[in-house]
C-alpha cells in the first residue's frame, strides 16, 4: 500500500489554493458550488467571489447555455470531457467598473463527480489558459492559408473553398461564379521594370480585390500573376458587372503604379457551376479557357462562358 501523508483540513485548503489553474465545482443547474486555485497571477484574477453564484447571473444567456450543455455532457458520459472555449468582456454580465477582459482562450477538463454537491450532480471543471497557444495556432493557420506576397488566400485555401461551395451547389443548386484573371504582359513588366516592380503590381491587384469585392467574395492568388475570385450565391450574369468593375479598377491601380508600356491591364475568364459538372475544378477549367480566349481576343477584357 503506497505511503500517504495525512494532511489537515487547513493543509488541504492550502494545497487547493496553490493550484496554478482554477478549478470549479459546478452543479448540474450551473451553480459555482466552490472555486479553488488560480494561483498563476499571469493569467488569472481572484476567483473566490464566484462561489455560490450561478452562470445565469454571471454570463450572457448564450454563453451560460453553452457551459450548461458541456456540464450535462460530462455528467452523461461520466468520463473526462475536454473542451476549448473563448471568453471576452461581452460574454460577462455587469462589467461596470471592471477593466475590460482581453480575449482569452481556455481548455476545460471536465470530470463528473461520484457524489452530489448540495443535492445536485456535479462536475469538477479545471480551466487552463491556452491563449498563447491558440494565438500561435491561429498565426500558423493564417500562414498556411495565406499567400505571402499578396496577403490573399493561397491556392490551398482556394481549392478547399471551391470544394465546399461545389458540395453546396450539388445539394441546393446554390449558384457560385468564378473569375480567373491575370495581368496582361506581366513578363514584359518584369523585364522592363524588374521583379520587385512585378511584386508591387501583384500587391496592387490584391489591394483592389480587397477594396472592391464584397465581404462574401473569396479572392485568392492562384500563382504567379494569376488570381481567382469565388463569388458565392452569385450567378454568372450577376457576377459580370463585378468582374468588369474589378478589371477597370485594377487597370487604374497598375497605371498609377507606373506599369505603362509593358502592360497595365488585366484579362479574365468568368464562369459558374453547371449542372453537368462532375468535379469542383470543372468551373475553374472553363474560366481558365475563357481567360485564354480573352488573351487571344486582344486582352484587357473579361470573357464569360
Amino acid at each position: 500500500m503506497p505511503y500517504m501523508t495525512a494532511l489537515s483540513g487547513e493543509q488541504i485548503a492550502s494545497v487547493l489554493k496553490a493550484l496554478p489553474d482554477p478549478a470549479f465545482l459546478l452543479t448540474r443547474s450551473g451553480r459555482y458550488a466552490a472555486a479553488f486555485g488560480g494561483a498563476d497571477v499571469r493569467y488569472y484574477n481572484e476567483i473566490g467571489f464566484l462561489a455560490g453564484k450561478t452562470m445565469a447571473e454571471l454570463l450572457v444567456p448564450s454563453k451560460a447555455e453553452w457551459f450548461l450543455a458541456e456540464i450535462h455532457k460530462a455528467l452523461a458520459t461520466r468520463s473526462l470531457h475536454v473542451v476549448e472555449y473563448g471568453l471576452v468582456s461581452e460574454d460577462i454580465l455587469d462589467m461596470a467598473g471592471k477593466p475590460p477582459l482581453k480575449a482569452s482562450w481556455f481548455e476545460g477538463r471536465v470530470q463528473a463527480l461520484e457524489f452530489q454537491v448540495d443535492g445536485e450532480d456535479a462536475v469538477l471543471w479545471v480551466a487552463s489558459n491556452i491563449t498563447a497557444r491558440h494565438q500561435l495556432e491561429a498565426q500558423l493557420r493564417l500562414h498556411s492559408e495565406s499567400d505571402e506576397l499578396s496577403g490573399l488566400n493561397n491556392r490551398r485555401k482556394l481549392m478547399g473553398a471551391l470544394a465546399e461551395h461545389y458540395q453546396v451547389f450539388l445539394r441546393y443548386r446554390t449558384p457560385t461564379a468564378l473569375l480567373i484573371f491575370d495581368i496582361d504582359h506581366f513578363k514584359n513588366i518584369n523585364d522592363q521594370f524588374g521583379h520587385l516592380f512585378g511584386d508591387r503590381a501583384i500587391r496592387a491587384a490584391a489591394d483592389v480585390c480587397r477594396d472592391e469585392l464584397r465581404s462574401t467574395d473569396f479572392p485568392a492568388r492562384l500563382g504567379g500573376d494569376e488570381f481567382v475570385v469565388l463569388m458565392p450565391h452569385t450567378g454568372r450574369a450577376q457576377a459580370a458587372p463585378i468582374a468588369e468593375r474589378l478589371r477597370l479598377r485594377v487597370a487604374e491601380a497598375l497605371l498609377r503604379l507606373g506599369a505603362v508600356g509593358g502592360g497595365g491591364t488585366i484579362s479574365g475568364g468568368l464562369s459558374e457551376f453547371a449542372a453537368g459538372d462532375t468535379h469542383a475544378e470543372d468551373v475553374l477549367k472553363r474560366a481558365d479557357d475563357a481567360l485564354y480566349r480573352a488573351k487571344r481576343g486582344g486582352r484587357n477584357r473579361i470573357v464569360s462562358v
